[in-house]
C-alpha cells in the first residue's frame, strides 16, 4: 500500500486449516492476539525513578478466540494437542486511493499456529446459534498486508521479525 492509500474495512474473509480446507461454521469476528512485551523494571543510580523496558522478542502468553455458529467436527478437530493446528486467515481489505477516490482491495494474510486450551461447546435453545468457540494459545504468528510482511513472531524457534527485518539475528549471533 502507499502512502496515499487509505485502508477501511476487510471487505471479507475466510480461515482456513493447514490442510487448506475451509473451516465451516465460522461466525463474526476472530479476535487476533495482542503483541504485549514482557518488560523488566528498571531502576538505580543515575535513573531518576523505574522503566518498565521491553525485551526484545519477548512477549507474554497470546491467545486467539475463534466463534463459530455452532458445533461441528472443526471445532474439535481443532482441539487435538498432539497434532495442534495451523490456521490461515485470508481477507481481503478494501482500501481507497485518496488522490483519486478509487476503491481498490489488497489481500491481508495471517498464520497462526499454537495448541487449544478452551473449548466453548455453546447453549442449545431451538431456532438459534449454539455459539461454540475455541482459544488458542499462539506460539506462531505472521501478519502480511498486500505481500509485505509486518510481523513475524516463533516462539518457539527464536524468530522475531519487524518489516523483513529479523530482530533477533545479533542475539542468536552471540548466543
Amino acid at each position: 500500500m502507499s502512502a496515499k492509500t487509505l485502508p477501511e474495512v476487510i471487505n471479507n474473509y475466510n480461515v482456513y486449516d493447514d490442510r487448506a480446507q475451509r473451516l465451516i461454521g465460522i461466525s463474526g469476528e476472530v479476535e487476533l492476539p495482542n503483541f504485549e512485551a514482557m518488560t523488566e523494571t528498571l531502576s538505580g543510580s543515575g535513573i531518576l525513578g523505574e522503566v518498565e523496558d521491553p525485551v526484545t522478542g519477548h512477549f507474554s502468553s497470546m491467545t486467539m478466540k475463534i466463534p463459530f455458529s455452532n458445533l461441528w467436527t472443526n471445532l474439535y478437530g481443532l482441539m487435538n494437542t498432539t497434532r495442534p493446528p495451523q490456521l490461515t486467515l485470508r481477507g481481503s481489505m478494501q482500501v481507497t486511493d485518496t488522490d483519486t477516490n478509487v476503491t481498490d482491495y489488497v489481500p491481508v494474510k495471517i498464520v497462526i499456529r499454537g495448541k487449544c486450551k478452551t473449548t466453548e461447546s455453546g447453549k442449545v435453545d431451538a431456532g438459534k446459534k449454539m455459539e461454540s468457540s475455541i482459544e488458542m494459545e499462539i506460539s506462531y504468528i505472521r501478519i502480511t498486508v498486500d505481500g509485505v510482511e509486518l510481523v513475524e513472531l516463533d516462539k518457539l524457534n527464536f524468530k522475531f521479525s519487524l518489516g523483513g527485518v529479523d530482530m533477533m539475528a545479533k542475539i542468536r549471533s552471540q548466543i
